[in-house]
Formats: structure tokens, C-alpha cells, sequence
């Protein structure tokens, strides 16, 4: 099947490089070998093509694609280079899962070299999926291609519990400096049962017997590294609503077991799939958002737009009627659209 991004990634290369970031193993690589007939594929953790990188012995090739290359300590300035001596005749693919984000924040050596895209897991509307079955597939399996297309739930479940390994013994271990890396995999496996509820890093130190500022290390580790995302408060003044908290949720949603949190999440990666191609893509200010406020009116998700309410959704598998939270919500926001 075609990915969704895959269009804006050929247009994009015909101006400028092109960071493709996003989830360990939600496809990033086999997309990349696929946008062209002859492209020069790189992988940073493979020695023979890491010493082509170092060397930069290149193949001839409409593309050259550098996988994983920001775990070089000096790939931004490496990039930097290879822009400036062959964009005007060779495209130039990065992608990676993880570190990419922080290019946007400024200050970087390649800020206007590039183009910023990301590729999030498999979604009913990219799947094109019809019919309740369908959708109930996915949300039964996992976003990701590989447990999806297997479509087995007991393969689903052991790629899940893999996945989860790997993401801390591979991919924090390579990025991150991190000495106690068994207390690390323990808080991962503590996250799945927090999502649906509001994320005390006080509460989860005194668990796990962290210092409170270690453990907020690693959880932001975690964001990095695109095995968790987070989502902040929609606060303003008139409504009271909490400012400081946070929820977190999973890219892969087979992590989470209890049903109604499972959907939450479900829920939100194909919101933030939407709001990340809005930005990316079209550029809009979009951002995901929940709301909560002292009198626990709550709705899940609410999606702003330069800094305004667009849309609010709440999600639930069993009641029938609206909640509380979201009247009380609409009625404070009546031109704002409520799911």
C-alpha cells in the first residue's frame, strides 16, 4: 500500500532535504526505498554502511537516504555539508525515530535546508477501512505494519512486548545517556496502566523509588525516542481548567489492556496523526489538547487552532448520552463542533 505521506515527501525533496521522523518501525525505512527506483539506502547501525557515511562513498542515485544518522555526534554539520555542496542536484532523505523534532526549536546549522515531515501509524482512513469490523480489527491489533498485516492476535501481543524491549535496551541505550537502564524498562512498564488518568511523576518516583527529576529525565526520553506522546491542558482563564498536568499515551495501543483507556488511546493517535499533517504538511498551528477543570468537567481531547478551540471529542465505549463535561464545555464554546 502507498502511505499517506508520501506525495508531500516527493514534492518536498524537489526543494529542499527532507527529515522523515517518527515511531521505531512504523515504516519509515521500507517507504524510503520505495519513493524512487535507485536510491542509495544508508543505515547508521550497519558498520559497512556507517564507514560509506564516514568516507561519504556514495552510490550514484536519484536519492541518497541516511537512516538513523543522529546518532553521529556531528550529523548535523555533516548534513549541513552535503546540502550546501549537492541540493541543487541530489536529493537528500534523513530519517530517523527519534532527536529529528529538535531541529525545530532553532538554532541549528540547518535551519532553511530542510523540510520537517512525520510518519505516524496505520489509521482507518488511511487504511481505508468501511465497515465496523475493520476498525475493530485495527483497534484490536496495532497501528504498526508489521502486527497489523500478520493479523494475529497473539503475534500482535509478542511483537508488542518485543517492541517495548527493544525501544528501551536499543533505542535509549543509543541515544541517551541513561546508567540505570533496568529501572528505565520498569517505568515503561509502568505507563501502559496510566494512560486514561492524569500522569503524577511524583507518584510514579515514589513507585518505582526514583528521584522525581530522573524519572522526569526519562519519561522525556521516552517522547523522544516516539514511544510515548504527551498531551498538555487546554487552560484558559474563564473556564478554570487545570494548567500543569499531563496525559500520556502510547503510539502502539496495544500496550494498554483496560478497554475504555485502550480506546482513549486508540483515539488520540488518530488525532495526533491528523494535527502532525496539518502542521507539517499545510503548515497550520494545530495542537492536541484535553481539558480538565476543578469541578472535574473533563472531555478527552480538544483540538486548538491558534491558540482557539476547533473541535472538541470525547470518547467512550458503552454510555449513550453525552457527557457532562461535554455540555458544560460546548456551552462555554457554542460555535466550537463536539463529537
Amino acid at each position: 500500500m502507498e502511505r499517506y505521506i508520501k506525495k508531500q515527501i516527493l514534492a518536498d525533496l524537489k526543494e529542499k532535504m527532507v527529515l522523515l521522523a517518527g515511531p521505531r518501525q512504523v515504516g519509515k525505512t521500507t517507504l524510503s526505498k520505495l519513493l524512487v527506483k535507485n536510491c542509495d539506502y544508508m543505515n547508521w547501525d550497519i558498520d559497512e554502511d556507517r564507514s560509506r557515511i564516514l568516507a561519504k562513498e556514495f552510490q550514484r542515485s536519484s536519492l541518497w537516504v541516511f537512516d538513523e544518522i543522529h546518532k553521529y555526534k556531528k550529523w548535523r554539520n555533516y548534513l549541513k555539508g552535503l546540502v550546501d555542496k549537492f541540493q541543487a542536484d541530489q536529493k537528500i532523505l534523513v530519517t530517523g525515530s527519534a532527536r529529528l523534532d529538535i531541529l525545530k526549536k532553532g538554532g541549528d546549522s540547518l535551519q532553511g535546508r530542510y523540510h520537517f515531515l512525520r510518519l505516524m501509524p496505520l489509521t482507518v482512513n488511511e487504511l481505508g477501512l468501511s465497515n465496523i469490523q475493520d476498525v475493530l480489527d485495527l483497534y484490536e491489533l496495532s497501528g504498526f505494519p508489521e502486527p497489523y498485516f500478520k493479523a494475529s492476535k497473539v503475534g500482535c501481543n509478542r511483537w508488542s512486548r518485543s517492541y517495548r524491549e527493544r525501544i528501551v535496551r536499543q533505542e535509549v541505550a543509543s541515544n541517551e545517556q541513561f546508567q540505570d537502564l533496568a529501572t528505565v524498562e520498569i517505568v515503561f512498564q509502568r505507563l501502559p496502566a496510566l494512560v486514561g488518568g492524569l500522569f503524577s511523576a511524583n507518584s510514579l518516583s515514589e513507585d518505582v523509588q526514583v528521584d522525581q527529576k530522573t524519572l522526569v529525565k526519562w519519561v522525556n526520553a521516552l517522547e523522544r525516542l516516539y514511544a510515548i506522546f504527551k498531551v498538555a491542558p487546554f487552560g484558559p482563564p474563564k473556564i478554570k481548567a487545570v494548567k500543569k498536568a499531563q496525559k500520556i499515551f502510547f503510539y502502539d495501543w496495544n500496550a494498554i489492556i483496560e478497554p475504555g483507556h485502550r480506546f482513549e488511546n486508540f483515539v488520540a493517535v488518530h488525532l495526533l496523526k491528523w494535527v502532525y499533517f496539518e502542521q507539517d504538511v499545510q503548515g497550520r498551528d494545530l495542537d492536541l489538547r484535553f481539558f480538565r477543570d476543578k469541578y472535574n468537567h473533563e472531555v478527552d481531547f480538544v483540538i486548538i487552532e491558534n491558540g482557539k478551540p476547533l473541535m472538541f471529542i470525547e470518547t467512550k465505549l458503552t454510555d449513550q448520552e453525552a457527557s457532562m463535561g461535554l455540555r458544560y464545555l460546548k456551552s462555554k464554546y457554542k460555535d466550537v463542533r463536539a463529537f
